[in-house]
């Protein structure tokens, strides 16, 4: 049994108070105005609507339209260009092509007062309004608006079809992608007009998605055969972006709402100013139980239970650089609280073990050994379950983008279709991240700390582990 030295439990302890004190307050430098983040702490979290307050709404195709996954892109780039237009910069948009729905989310921003949520909505269904104009020339409508003011060429309904396209060079391998245009027969010969006259000048024909200028490519050709290409630095991302936003002005539908519903930045304040308070309430009686209880090892089971709760904070909020950050609702905040109470259950099963060998008469290190070792059994087998459930949350509750949910959705929940119900997404995240931050802390990190601790002599008396009597470390 090799024995644990006495500067462990110090080294543990500095890591556990220095990652703790990362997490909350982060790690910033700032020169001037400039704030420079290294690390990120809990101010940092971004916060779900149901407690920052915000609009969640669904749409899809309205009557009994059969809408392909390429409308689909079209419709959504649809959407984040009337978002981005109505300085909504903080929202999230997840495309269902199963059930061909498009589900938009994003808060109340900060300041707003006169904000109309079900107009905005409203407007964001609305068809696109694709035209390509002559030039790049703008004027100001009576609201003061920036419009387009060249002569229009084409609309969406002259637009059969774009795509991306791509040509590979022989010589360095690179692909050159480019986005092809296929027009239908009421725009071959708008289109051959048009380019006639701006081809000698180089002049530019711009496309604008309602009174947004999503480009601007010059003429280098006449084009006659309604088969033309819009060539740039593009990357296939840019490229497929550029042609699913002119897909859009040719949609044969509007989108319609199918869900909406708002939540007052006030009652998730509420919501969440409880659920702190009854967390920390929580903590602060779990860590008096379990010192009164459990005496040292109720101590360090409250230490690395601050550990455990510093680990799912740093895992929200992107403190792991290999990890992205997550949105933390309600739910996931339950989700702490529940690991929590797990991870306090197997700092109990390890204080009844250890007591038990101690009562059987044997040494402080040999019943700290045994003690562990028999209770981790019971420890990992729950957790093993908690965190399998806690994928399945992932996977069918996720985001259609995200690992557990590409996982599912193509295996045991194919026939559900795509969900993107973040709620419950956050209260998985947060119980894998606990029970697995269980196995660090409250595991690894307690047996570390107590077998350091039992090398002190002042820390070998059996009354301080449960036992009764005094007794020698071997």
């Amino acid at each position: 049994m090799r024995k644990v030295k006495k500067p462990v439990f110090f080294i543990v302890f500095a890591v556990i108070a220095l990652f703790t004190l990362s997490t909350i307050f982060g790690v910033h430098s700032q020169y001037g105005d400039i704030v420079k983040t290294y690390v990120h702490g809990v101010d940092d979290i971004r916060l779900g609507i149901d407690i920052q307050g915000g609009v969640d709404v669904t749409f899809e195709p309205a009557g009994d339209v059969d809408a392909t996954e390429e409308q689909m892109d079209a419709a959504l780039e649809t959407i984040k260009l009337r978002l981005a237009n109505q300085n909504i910069s903080d929202s999230e948009t997840y495309l269902d092509y199963k059930s061909n729905r498009i589900i938009v989310r994003y808060p109340w921003q900060a300041g707003e007062t006169d904000f109309n949520p079900e107009q905005a909505v409203k407007e964001l269904g609305e068809t696109a309004e694709l035209t390509f104009r002559k030039g790049t020339d703008t004027s100001t409508d009576e609201n003061g608006d920036t419009v387009p003011a060249g002569d229009i060429v084409l609309t969406g309904a002259d637009v059969a079809q774009a795509s991306t396209g791509g040509s590979k060079d022989d010589t360095t391998g690179e692909i050159t992608w480019v986005v092809t245009l296929d027009l239908n027969d009421s725009g071959k010969e708008k289109f051959y007009e048009a380019t006639s006259e701006l081809y000698q000048s180089k002049g530019k024909i711009s496309i604008w998605m309602d009174n947004t200028m999503i480009s601007e490519p010059s003429v280098s050709a006449v084009i006659s055969d309604g088969k033309a290409s819009i060539s740039g630095n593009f990357t296939y991302e840019s490229a497929k972006e550029l042609a699913d936003k002119i897909n859009s002005g040719a949609l044969p539908f509007s989108l319609e709402t199918t869900s909406f519903k708002t939540i007052s930045p006030t009652m998730g304040e509420g919501a969440l100013n409880a659920m702190v308070i009854a967390g920390l309430i929580t903590l602060l009686l779990i860590v008096v139980y379990m010192i009164v209880l459990y005496r040292l090892l109720g101590v360090v089971a409250s230490l690395t239970l601050i550990g455990q709760v510093a680990g799912m904070l740093a895992a929200v909020s992107g403190w792991f650089g290999f990890m992205s950050s997550t949105t933390l609702t309600i739910p996931g905040i339950a989700g702490i609280i529940l690991s929590v109470g797990m991870g306090v259950d197997a700092n109990i099963i390890t204080g009844e073990r250890i007591r038990e060998e101690l009562r059987k008469g044997k040494t402080l290190d040999t019943a700290l050994y045994s003690g562990y070792h028999r209770a981790f059994s019971a420890i990992f087998d729950g957790n093993l379950t908690g965190i399998l459930v806690s994928i399945v949350l992932m996977g069918a509750f996720g985001v259609p983008s995200s690992i557990w949910a590409k996982i599912f959705n193509h295996t045991i929940f194919w026939f559900f279709g795509a969900t993107t119900e973040g709620v419950i997404y956050s209260f998985g995240f947060t119980l894998m991240t606990g029970l697995i931050m269980n196995f660090i802390m409250g595991v690894f990190a307690a047996r570390l700390m107590t077998m350091s601790l039992s090398r002190f002599k002042c820390f070998q008396n059996k009354k301080l582990y449960g036992g009764g009597i005094d007794v020698k470390a071997d």
